[in-house]
């Protein structure tokens, strides 16, 4: 009968293994993986480009982050850096966004599926948060929220419902984010169930929300605006 260190040894190496195998982006397994967007071969990711075409242009973007840009009608825009923009993000696991935030803007509630967010606040004040996952009580749903100042950082860990809003209604504020993925995705909240093609039921809608058929019909009917550029 193996002894109960032996246990402990196993179920130390399957933690390991386990989260190993559920990390947002695989681990590079070279220097680099320039991706190569013009391949036909379909990977989980992207193919590598020949390393021997490679240049210090695939891992550059002059990206002008240091410079505001226009803000859409829930007062944000997202301009986000990834492997799209920057061929030599393939397989690195990160990825970068400059947050512009108008006079009492917000960048709505939303989820990276693929990434845990460090957030920097460069300019202005934010009032950020995020909401736990359906966990057994007193931890259901919980939601954790802080105000940020100038130089504040704040983690939105992977997958949680999160935002950020400006509570000034004089100046904007401006932020900066890294993310655990050379592609974390977005998934707004209200633009994913109300504007999402084709229209989620309105049957299945208003039973999820308790509100009546009319009121789901009325947000389904507005123009919901991605603020990720």
């Amino acid at each position: 009968m193996a002894s109960p260190s032996s246990f402990l040894l196993l179920a130390v190496l399957l933690a390991l293994v386990s989260w190993q195998a559920t990390a947002s982006d695989p681990s590079p397994l070279q220097d680099f993986c320039v991706a190569d967007m013009n391949s036909p071969v379909r990977v989980n990711g992207f193919v590598c480009k020949n390393p021997m075409e490679v240049n210090a242009d695939n891992f550059f973007k002059a990206a002008a982050l240091d410079k505001p840009r226009v803000t859409n009608k829930v007062g944000s825009n997202v301009t986000l850096i990834n492997v799209m923009q920057i061929a030599g993000l393939n397989t690195l696991g990160i990825s970068i966004a400059r947050i512009d935030y108008a006079p009492l803007g917000q960048n709505p509630p939303h989820t990276h599926p693929r990434a845990t967010e460090i957030l920097t606040v460069l300019e202005g004040t934010l009032y950020v948060g995020f909401v736990t996952s359906n966990q057994p009580a007193p931890n259901r749903n919980k939601f954790l929220s802080k105000v940020l100042n100038k130089g504040d950082v704040f983690v939105f860990p992977a997958g949680l419902i999160h935002f950020q809003f400006n509570p000034n209604p004089h100046k904007p504020a401006v932020a900066i984010a890294a993310l655990s993925s050379q592609n974390p995705g977005a998934i707004t909240i209200a633009n994913a169930v109300f504007g999402s093609d084709p229209q989620i039921s309105d049957d299945v809608l208003a039973k999820a929300f308790q509100v009546e058929k009319n009121t789901i019909d009325w947000l389904q009917a507005q123009f919901w605006e991605n603020n990720h550029n």
